[in-house]
């Protein structure tokens, strides 16, 4: 098995049927309780804020916007494969939409996967930026499976001059896009040296060995997430490679206008990026809250390796406070065990938290109350 993320993987087995997943509970926990705002969806995952509106997506690459009544459709991007697409809005209230790779790792790419798009109320999006052209001409250095040029772009952040940030899976990169298409690479994410888990099965799902544990394994950063703290730094979130330790996804702190940075966990204190947290799980969003709050969502406790291995057991939110020395401080998990593979979350101007979950099969968007 290589170290590359699996997500289109785990769509293709959504949609193949084999994932089933539980409904979300409407019920507290850790004094925190989730408010259902928009239900029967099909697979929510992105979501965003504009005024007292919420931006969302869904698996066919729909996007909505809802007042909590009534959900409008913003509009459709092509080449979502079966997977929801990234989703941010910025304070313009302009929306963007990021298309992952699409489709089974190996299979010919999906048309309009890999790609960030501009909506249009009632007109077709434009197509801004080829993020997997990109890629193929600036390979990830620290590539482990001999696919450098791979791309799976997966997390997105509109910032207020009119660039967009997208963070790629494959790439194991944060880029930087311009309006007219224009792309830099603002940093890249190294490996890191892990340990196997105990309580892997003998074999993976194509009858493949999987180490013993303990074994020590180089795997990739995985770079699934990016938003804008209050402090105006840009924060990159890790899902974490094979074999997805737990605990091993690290939250990086990189100046804003960097470019070429490295976020090197045996340097974690050098350079432009810099460790800001340590010690989550399988990362898939973050959003920038306010008095340097982060929201963090983990895809599953459990890893999202034992995800696809023996089904979903419980996601995770948390409030990530800051500490001192720009380091994260107190971190707070809110509705324990309360959420299923979830996808994304964003808070509003007023500090107002959502989260959408199961990014597979029926599910909603809800309002935190925290």
């Amino acid at each position: 098995m290589g170290v590359r993320t699996r997500i289109a993987a785990l769509a293709a087995l959504a949609l193949a049927g084999s994932v089933l997943v539980a409904g979300q509970a409407d019920a507290g926990g850790n004094h925190s309780s989730l408010k259902p705002l928009a239900t029967g969806l099909n697979g929510p995952r992105g979501v965003a804020t504009y005024g007292h509106k919420v931006i969302y997506s869904v698996t066919d690459g729909s996007v909505y916007v809802t007042d909590g009544h009534k959900s409008v459709k913003l509009g459709t991007v092509p080449g979502s494969g079966g997977f929801p697409p990234a989703i941010d809005t910025n304070k313009w209230g302009t929306t963007y939409a990021l298309t992952g790779a699409g489709g089974e790792p190996g299979q010919p790419p999906v048309p309009g996967s890999t790609t960030l798009y501009r909506l249009r109320y009632g007109k077709a999006p434009i197509k801004v930026a080829d993020i997997g052209a990109y890629q193929k001409k600036d390979p990830d250095p620290y590539d482990q499976e001999n696919n450098p040029t791979d791309s799976n772009p997966f997390g997105v952040a509109a910032l207020s001059d009119g660039t967009v940030l997208v963070s790629d899976a494959a790439g194991n990169d944060l880029l930087r896009v311009w309006p007219n298409g224009h792309i830099k690479t603002v940093a890249r994410l190294k490996p890191r040296t892990v340990k196997v888990p105990s309580g892997l099965p003998a074999t993976d799902p194509d009858g493949n060995p999987l180490p013993p544990a303990g074994t020590p394994i180089l795997a990739e950063a995985v770079a699934t997430s990016v938003t804008v703290g209050s402090d105006g730094y840009w924060y990159v979130g890790e899902l974490r490679g094979f074999p997805a330790t737990p605990g091993t996804s690290q939250i990086w702190r990189i100046k804003p206008g960097s470019v070429g940075a490295t976020c090197d966990p045996l340097k974690p204190a050098k350079g432009n990026c810099q460790r800001y947290a340590d010690g989550y799980t399988s990362i898939v969003d973050l959003a920038g809250g306010p008095h340097g709050t982060l929201a963090v969502v983990e895809l599953d406790k459990a890893s999202w390796l034992k995800f696809e291995l023996s089904g979903p057991t419980h996601g995770g939110l948390f409030l990530q406070y800051p500490g001192k020395n720009h380091r994260a401080g107190y971190k707070r998990e809110l509705v324990k065990d309360q959420l299923t593979l979830p996808g994304g979350t964003a808070f509003d101007r007023w500090g107002g938290l959502y989260v959408s979950a199961p990014v597979f099969g029926p599910g909603a968007v809800y309002k935190v109350r925290y």
